[in-house]
């Protein structure tokens, strides 16, 4: 059976040049007829790929062409089908958000890495936690917050000093940015099937905006995150490399 392919490549001249060189050996097809996308770029266009692609229940296959290269394979224009063929699949679940702004607008978005709240002004942002409808914290104060999946558990979460989580753990990081008070809180570790609920306190003072994975609201209110069990992002690594080697991995570096 001959194996379709779409090649998917990101604004970048290098992305663009190799998607080139691959239509010309492999040909190409819409992601809509392919078995498998291939993405090429960096990180953030591997989560564009995933979000713009999630409805059609298709694998995709990075190569790195961009700077990070967290969710990529290493760029080879050799044996690609072979390496597709013999690549083994991640299923990743996004994040769920709904933000309501204070002009009263609701907003919806998924977020593959993480959803984070962040301040939007000179001052601290003061959020109150609740999981599950159960109040937790009634007071953080922070540069901001952030809910993390597994798979973007080594993104902005690492950063913050978040846990790194094995791809296949049914659990939630719940980590704070710059937290100021309480001074020494770390975060906390959430089933995944938790609903986690952040309420901004005294929002014209400490304005707080929102983000999925890029997608930012400003200027809200509250935001409410979930996993989204039915949508199963489909990710394809060559052998040895998944998610699961990458996470131990980048404990030791």
């Amino acid at each position: 059976m001959t194996l379709k392919i779409a090649f998917l490549a990101s604004p970048a001249p290098v992305a663009q040049a190799a998607r080139t060189e691959l239509i010309e050996r492999y040909g190409d097809c819409l992601p809509e007829e392919a078995d498998v996308i291939v993405a090429l770029g960096g990180d953030g266009f591997m989560l564009r790929t995933l979000h713009a692609t999630a409805e059609l229940s298709v694998p995709v296959y990075g190569m790195n062409r961009g700077t990070i290269g967290f969710l990529m394979n290493e760029y080879d224009e050799d044996d690609l089908k072979a390496r597709l063929t013999e690549a083994e699949e991640e299923i990743i679940n996004p994040l769920a958000m709904t933000a309501m702004d204070r002009q009263g607008q609701m907003h919806k978005a998924l977020a593959i890495n993480e959803v984070s709240l962040l301040r939007a002004g000179p001052q601290a942002a003061k959020l109150k936690i609740s999981v599950d409808g159960r109040l937790r914290l009634a007071e953080l104060v922070c540069d901001g917050a952030m809910l993390s999946t597994p798979a973007g558990s080594t993104a902005y979460n690492y950063s913050a000093h978040g846990p790194i989580l094995p791809i296949g753990a049914d659990v939630l990081a719940l980590t704070a940015i710059a937290a100021f008070r309480p001074r020494r809180w770390r975060g906390a570790l959430l089933p995944k099937t938790a609903k986690v609920r952040f309420d901004v306190l005294e929002p014209e003072k400490r304005p707080v905006m929102a983000d999925a994975d890029s997608a930012s609201i400003p200027d809200i209110d509250w935001v409410e995150i979930r996993s989204e069990p039915r949508i199963r992002h489909r990710i394809l690594f060559d052998p040895g490399h998944g998610l699961e080697e990458r996470l131990i991995s980048e404990q030791f570096t």
